[in-house]
């Protein structure tokens, strides 16, 4: 238990390779995937609640302890925990084992702070049927608890990439044959532009919540790309603007 508590830092989880996934959805989601779980917390009444988790438990070798809601409450990170939590293997993998997998689908994050924000775009590219999510520059964790558990389980299910050097990681994929199209409100193309071929094998470029793209980031990109405003909202935040994007491209490799 106190091994699992730890792991809300993100250094302890660094070192540990691990994370926390809370919830039964998440804890749904972890069992489902092949050596993801190492252990799972829950209480009595979760236990008797999610009998369908402990029997994928019991399939997959994991053990499953039940505890009292003081042990839960002392490893999950929300306040009001809902009684069961999965100490999972961290899933994030190289670039290069990506690419290796010829991916025609990326987003692409650069230096986002929020981890809401984080895990609500592993959510939409997993809804949008993206092939994998890099995190890059100084991103944040996205094993933070908040970014898991706004991924309601879609940590599970997309490739995840971890990569501090922006520029490196862009060059990559324009070497594999990915077009980087950035997102922001002063783009030279509209989303909707005839000309902009979302068809094609693409990385959507989504920079900071507060900031943006600085230019040098920018300049990295083939095209600029402005997600339209029809009313007068001066904006769409990070998430939204992620999952315009996403649907965009794939509502277009639908159609091919």
């Amino acid at each position: 238990m106190k091994h699992a508590r730890r792991l809300v830092t993100r250094a302890f989880r660094t070192d540990r390779r691990e994370f926390l996934a809370e919830g039964p959805q998440a804890v749904r989601e972890a069992l489902e995937t092949p050596g993801a779980v190492r252990e799972v917390f829950a209480t009595a009444d979760a236990t008797d609640q999610h009998t369908d988790l402990v029997r994928a438990a019991e399939r997959t070798d994991v053990e499953w302890h039940v505890v009292t809601d003081d042990v839960v409450e002392a490893i999950a990170d929300t306040v009001q925990p809902q009684g069961v939590v999965a100490r999972c293997a961290m899933l994030d993998r190289p670039l290069e084992a990506l690419l290796d997998r010829s991916p025609r689908f990326l987003v692409v994050c650069a230096d986002i702070r929020d981890p809401g924000n984080a895990g609500a775009v592993i959510r939409c590219a997993d809804a949008a049927g993206a092939d994998g999510v890099l995190l890059v520059g100084d991103s944040v964790d996205p094993y933070n608890p908040k970014s898991v558990r706004a991924t309601v389980g879609s940590i599970f299910h997309v490739p995840l990439v971890i990569e501090r050097d922006t520029a490196a990681a862009l060059a990559a994929l324009q070497v594999a044959g990915l077009q980087v199209l950035a997102a922001d409100g002063g783009g030279d193309v509209g989303l909707y532009d005839p000309d902009l071929d979302l068809s094609a094998p693409t990385a959507w470029l989504m920079g900071n919540e507060a900031w943006g793209l600085p230019d040098a980031t920018r300049a990295l990109a083939d095209q600029v790309v402005a997600v339209p405003i029809y009313g007068r909202a001066e904006s769409l935040n990070l998430a939204t603007a992620a999952a315009v994007c996403l649907y965009a491209t794939a509502h277009a490799r639908r159609d091919t």
